[in-house]
């Protein structure tokens, strides 16, 4: 029998039949492994109906939800290839993806039904199947069961899908040009599950809570193949707005989230605290205050004062342990902050408040985890070592390389830009800077987002961006400008949450954002936000100038990629006469 993922799927069916594998976060579907089992082997006998085959390639366009995991398992079984779509696609993305992963059959939901119609024009796909509604020229699932032959060799399929076999297209991304599909293993997944326990601990029997776009990588491995691997059960939130309930009721086991996660809840914690009043206020603050000594104590690698350790442990045991369980933080094996970089004011605080997050770093090239900054010994500011298997070093100009067993076998039809990234001895070309320190990676930015301002100083723009973010809740987004020119200065646009809050307490009756960006509450927290940012950064880098943008930047969009990433060449140029505005100050 093939140790393939699809072998792992199988242990968990046989060994956990009557276990919750699959939830909504709302109550509504709940499957068992046994049931997980069942229906992925009748939708892989249907998909063969149709004639999935091994290799071939189907698109998935759906919310977090079961079926996804359904449907992508069962394609998995065939040998074949199941690839997702960020949800906030447009069709002409979505039509470039389906020209170059070459679908059939495409997944989809009724929200997002024309736009997939419209970008399936022109490409190879015959089949749009609809699983929420039956719509004309759609299939229902059903029906796509209904085409599965009852003699149909399930377990043989699945038996012979091989280690080399692709398992899935992730793309990328995309800050400039169109997304590449990195081509992943069974193999490359495989991997890192195996070593993931020695570098977080054992995820074993544990709780994950699907959120971020299945498009993603770190999703599809949280969420999809580790559950497979290690019987995790699965909780679906189909609307991220409500992951802060779902928290409280899962209380995850391990749980990764994006830098901007990390600090809403921060803000949260702190404001909590400082509404506290008499004396239960003076113990929730004398409490953190000794989490973070003893935070600072674990950064520094000395031990505590035999008083500061008592301290310690009465502020966890009166205050901080209840400020974990409000979170649903209190069942963790692991926390990680992934996909971009993160302040370590941020991390400094989780640490202090008990949970210590971990800083990761890889890209969808290296099967997401490269690195990983280990609890026991943190370097804050660096992402930390290179899992077991894989190794690091640094090109002569500082960019870090990575080769490895989660390293990809290419880019899907795009053998030029594979040569560019993938050279002949196995390493990836990551087009991060980076430095290594007694085998711990620090990242300084990308190769070429670099800042060279116009006196010749090189410096990170990421590194100024979330010194500013993490200094208010308010900062959705935050570019730095200050290539070739004089002085560091920064476009700013609110988040939409933490802008609503600050209009309601206001009073303000249009809280649209062209009214909060010109509002004087709003640009006086931002002018603290800026001088405590400030504080923080050496002199070069700090910034002299800003402007607050009347808009809010989505994922997806114009300025952002569905990662949440910088797309800052559009930047410059959509925005060309603020920044130009931000320099004539």
């Amino acid at each position: 029998m093939s140790e393939s993922l699809c072998a792992h799927f199988q242990r968990q069916v046989a060994e956990r039949g009557a276990e919750v594998a699959l939830q909504r976060a709302d109550g509504t579907q709940r499957l068992t492994w046994a049931e997980y089992g069942a229906r992925v082997r009748e939708l892989a006998a249907g998909l063969a109906g149709l004639e999935v085959r091994r290799g071939d390639t189907v698109g998935i366009m759906l919310t977090n939800r079961p079926e996804f995991h359904v449907i992508d398992a069962a394609v998995m079984h065939l040998g074949a290839i199941g690839f997702s779509v960020y949800n906030t696609s447009t069709a002409e993305q979505i039509a470039y993806l389906l020209s170059n992963a070459e679908p059939a059959i495409v997944f989809t939901e009724r929200q997002f039904l024309p736009l997939v119609q419209e970008a399936a024009l022109g490409t190879k796909v015959e089949t749009i199947v609809c699983i929420d509604e039956r719509a004309a020229g759609t299939l229902g699932i059903d029906e796509v069961i209904a085409a599965g032959q009852a003699e149909f060799p399930f377990d043989a399929t699945w038996q012979s899908v091989a280690q080399d076999d692709v398992l899935t297209l992730i793309y990328t991304s995309g800050t400039t040009g169109n997304p590449k599909g990195v081509e992943l293993t069974h193999a490359n997944l495989l991997y890192q599950l195996e070593v993931i326990t020695d570098v977080v601990g054992d995820l074993s029997e544990g709780r994950v809570i699907s959120y971020l776009p299945d498009a993603h990588l770190i999703n599809r491995w949280i969420c999809q193949y580790a559950p497979m691997y290690f019987g995790i059960t699965v909780t679906d939130v189909d609307n991220p707005r409500t992951l802060v309930d779902v928290l409280g009721q899962v209380r995850p086991t391990f749980f990764v989230a994006v830098p901007m996660l990390w600090y809403k809840i921060k803000a949260a914690i702190e404001a909590r605290i400082a509404a506290e009043e008499g004396p239960r206020g003076k113990l929730a603050r004398w409490a953190l205050a000794a989490g973070q000594k003893k935070a600072a104590a674990v950064v520094a690698g000395t031990p505590l004062r035999p008083l500061d350790a008592i301290g310690a442990l009465l502020a966890d045991a009166l205050v901080l342990s209840k400020v974990r369980a409000s979170l649903g933080f209190d069942h963790l094996t692991a926390a990680v902050s992934g996909a971009a970089p993160i302040d370590v004011a941020a991390l400094e605080f989780m640490l202090g408040v008990g949970v210590p997050v971990m800083e990761a770093w890889g890209m969808s090239e290296t099967s997401a985890v490269t690195t990983v900054n280990p609890v026991a010994a943190p370097r804050y500011g660096s992402v930390g070592k290179a899992i077991p298997g894989t190794e690091l070093r640094l090109a002569d100009d500082g960019e870090v390389l990575v080769r490895g067993r989660g390293v990809m076998r290419g880019y899907r039809n795009d053998p030029v830009r594979t040569a560019e990234t993938l050279d002949a001895d196995g390493w990836i070309h990551t087009g991060d800077i980076g430095t290594l320190i007694d085998g711990y990676l620090r990242i300084v930015d990308r190769k070429k987002e670099m800042i060279i301002n116009s006196g010749g100083k090189n410096m990170s723009p990421s590194n100024i961006e979330g010194a500013l973010k993490a200094a208010s809740p308010l900062i959705g987004s935050a570019v730095a400008i200050g290539d070739n020119r004089p002085h560091i200065a920064a476009l700013i646009t609110l988040d939409p949450d933490a802008a609503a809050a600050v209009a309601a307490k206001a009073g303000i009756a249009e809280p649209t954002p062209e009214v909060l960006s010109a509002h004087p509450a709003v640009r006086a927290a931002l002018t603290t936000a800026v001088e405590a940012a400030n504080e923080r950064l050496s002199r070069v880098e700090q910034i002299r100038s800003w402007e607050v943008l009347p808009s809010y930047w989505l994922p997806g969009g114009d300025e952002l990629t569905p990662t949440m990433k910088l797309k800052r060449a559009p930047i410059a140029t959509k925005y060309a006469a603020q920044i130009d505005a931000l320099y004539a100050k």
